[in-house]
């Protein structure tokens, strides 16, 4: 089995963030009786600078590479947010960042990596092609592959995310994180169970893309048709299968996984826009959507964490759901 990320490796790579990444805060979802329902917190990684948690393990690996090396640029795949982590982190150390995006990626996350100054490489939705096109583009060029997840650096980065939830709230029982590829419920957990390791850690996807779930109860990765996958409104939690590494993490580390169905996303993603002043992108809506409509798969808790791990919704996507929900 290979080698979990270690407390250590995660705190190395807070200390590089110090300064960069927004410490984001844990906000009360309101509750009509707090006395007796349980409390949930939303871990607002939305407020990130790019708009998600990406942020966190892009510039924990970038900032780590020599600079002579750096100096050659990087490349990375990625369905949005992690396009604008390495944009955003390329542009902060002033180095050249190619990005490989599907074309199905919503414009919102392409504009905003093109007026970062990132180059765009549109490829077909399949993770094939996305991975092949960047590992060539890597060899041709000189880049530094950036992996989206199965990488123990970025699963390190986005893991300082748990470090921050256990520190600022250490009577949390039960996290809920959404899983796409898996690095950042693989670093969540790995930050998690070394501090306290009677918190349980969940893991929530689409009905739609549920191939984490799947592999967890395989007992190894198993991989969806991008056909399938496409299906979810969910553009960030598109991956067909977990990685190697981050599933590592995931059957060691992770307490179970729950899917939601796109109605619950939606409806989540209204009432924390509404209810909690929060802007979620459907994959972003997951936990929060878990906590809210599928209560009865959750283990019994006082205090509950849900990871909107992103906001970068299309304006006029979150306009119809909040339309729709209060019929206007």
């Amino acid at each position: 089995m290979p080698d979990l990320v270690s407390l250590a490796e995660i705190e190395k790579a807070a200390e590089r963030l110090a300064g960069v990444a927004v410490r984001t805060p844990l906000v009360p979802f309101p509750q009509a009786d707090p006395e007796r329902e349980p409390q949930l917190l939303v871990k607002a990684e939305s407020l990130q600078p790019i708009g998600a948690f990406k942020l966190r393990g892009a510039y924990a690996t970038i900032s780590a590479l020599p600079p002579e090396v750096r100096a050659r640029g990087v490349v990375a795949h990625s369905s949005g947010n992690h396009a604008q982590a390495v944009a955003w982190t390329a542009r902060a150390l002033g180095v050249r960042a190619v990005l490989v995006v599907p074309h199905t990626t919503p414009a919102v996350k392409v504009d905003a990596c093109i007026a970062l100054g990132a180059e765009i490489v549109y490829v077909e939705p399949t993770m094939e092609a996305r991975a092949g096109t960047a590992e060539k583009l890597a060899d041709a060029h000189g880049f530094t592959l950036i992996p989206p997840f199965d990488d123990p650096r970025i699963i390190a980065g986005q893991g300082t995310a748990g470090l921050e939830i256990v520190q600022d709230r250490p009577d949390t029982e039960v996290i809920l994180v959404p899983i796409s590829g898996g690095g950042l419920i693989a670093g969540i957990a790995a930050a998690v169970k070394r501090i306290r390791p009677l918190a349980k850690v969940i893991g929530v996807e689409p009905e739609l893309a549920a191939d984490a779930r799947a592999s967890l109860l395989a007992g190894r990765p198993v991989a969806w048709p991008a056909e399938d996958t496409a299906r979810t409104a969910a553009d960030a939690l598109r991956a067909q299968r977990v990685g190697d590494l981050t599933f590592a993490h995931i059957r060691e580390l992770v307490d179970g996984i729950v899917a939601v169905s796109e109605d619950e996303i939606e409806a989540a993603m209204g009432r924390l826009a509404r209810e909690a002043r929060l802007i979620a992108e459907p994959g972003g809506a997951v936990a929060t959507a878990a906590f809210l409509y599928r209560g009865a798969e959750l283990p019994p808790a006082r205090t509950y964490v849900s990871v909107l791990s992103g906001g970068n919704v299309d304006p006029s996507v979150l306009a119809r759901i909040l339309a729709a929900q209060t019929g206007g």
